[in-house]
């Protein structure tokens, strides 16, 4: 055991901050964990902030952490299925052949030109000579 009471420690590295895995030992004998975020501060400083779990709350803590997972894995699939059938209703609806087209919308006053410019809202994109 070292003088800090560390017994093993792990570091995952981000691009904006660093989380460390402490299992240390207090002068009582009990073991637990403490996580470490580390993020650049102002200047030269880190802000740090550090939770620390026992021993006996650790199996908790952990089925917590399970049920979160699990949840956020639950909703990003629900998230994908739902981004999915959108684009496919998307598709089917403006698809080549298929129905109605997609309809533009302009002003009255404004007036088609052919001057090799296609206009779409903010964007302007040039158009090839070579069509």
């Amino acid at each position: 055991m070292s003088i800090r009471g560390e017994l093993f420690t792990t570091q995952v590295l981000l691009d904006n901050r660093s989380y460390f895995f402490n299992v240390k030992e207090n002068r009582a004998g009990d073991v637990f964990l403490q996580i470490v975020e580390s993020k650049k501060g102002d200047g030269a400083d880190f802000d740090r902030h550090q939770i620390s779990i026992f021993a006996e709350d650790m199996q908790k803590v952990l089925a917590g952490l399970d049920d979160s997972l699990k949840f956020i894995e639950k909703e990003r699939k629900e998230r994908a299925k739902i981004r999915a059938e959108k684009k496919a209703a998307k598709d089917a609806k403006y698809a080549l052949g298929g129905g109605t087209e997609k309809k533009i919308y302009r002003k009255k006053s404004e007036e088609k030109k052919d001057d090799g410019i296609k206009r779409t809202g903010k964007v302007i994109h040039i158009k090839s000579k070579k069509e």
